[in-house]
């Protein structure tokens, strides 16, 4: 039985850090704005791409993360354990989500997190499993659930009970939502892009050799704690701003 390799690819997890420093300045602003601390515009402009370019590439990475963890595990694991593993894996953050879910219904008046980016992971990381060995296959469904997120974004219907899918019930507000349609098209293009520039878990393109450069060892380092920090980043910011305003 091989063993399995320890050898992370730096670039990913340097591009992860890059999302999630997105993430953390959108929602600096974002904070500013909800708590009518200083007026931004949040849906057009700058901010608006940020906020965007945060979330598309972080999960497209969960796609590529998939391909990299799975071709890694599957040389010494059977394919059981390796479900098993995502299985838990996407539930453990789910239910971070859930907690998301609570908070915000607790907390705020309106905009309550029903699935947000974390529930969107989670569920990916679940559902993927199939998907896993494959490549050209995941480009075109991938793109086919893109060009449906198109096509069902203006659609509402009367039941809530498909939000998780992307149909809205009328009058629908939300804080985050990143439902699998059309987003789960991302993650099946980065599960395509992992199979295809890292086959077998090694590099097929050449990368400078700069892992041992600060500032890419500390994106490496934040693109590792990527979870962590997403968690604590809001209620920091949050409880930042509540203590500087009452100064």
């Amino acid at each position: 039985m091989d063993v399995i390799p320890k050898e992370r690819f730096f670039e990913v997890d340097a591009l992860r850090a890059v999302a999630i420093v997105l993430m953390v300045a959108y929602h600096f602003f974002f904070d500013l704005y909800f708590f009518n601390i200083h007026y931004f515009d949040m849906h057009s402009g700058l901010l608006l791409v940020i906020g965007r370019s945060a979330a598309i590439l972080f999960i497209f990475l969960v796609g590529v993360s998939l391909t990299l963890s799975y071709s890694r595990t599957s040389r010494s694991k059977p394919e059981k354990d390796i479900f098993i593993h995502n299985l838990k894996r996407g539930a453990g953050i789910f239910g971070w989500g859930l907690v998301i879910t609570a908070v915000t219904a607790i907390f705020l008046e309106s905009g309550t997190i029903y699935f947000g980016i974390l529930h969107l992971i989670g569920v990916s990381i679940i559902i993927s499993y199939p998907f896993l060995k494959y490549r050209r296959f995941n480009l075109i469904a991938g793109l086919v659930l893109l060009f449906a997120g198109v096509l069902t974004d203006p659609v509402y219907v009367n039941y809530p009970w498909l939000l998780w899918i992307g149909l809205k019930p009328h009058g629908f507000y939300t804080l985050d939502y990143f439902p699998l349609i059309p987003w789960f098209g991302l993650v099946l293009l980065g599960i395509y892009t992992g199979n295809s520039l890292y086959p077998d878990y090694k590099r097929s393109f050449r990368m400078c050799d700069c892992e041992g450069n600060a500032v890419v060892r500390l994106l490496e380092y934040l693109g590792k704690k990527s979870l962590l920090i997403y968690l604590v980043h809001q209620p920091v910011i949050v409880g930042t701003l509540l203590l500087v305003t009452r100064i």
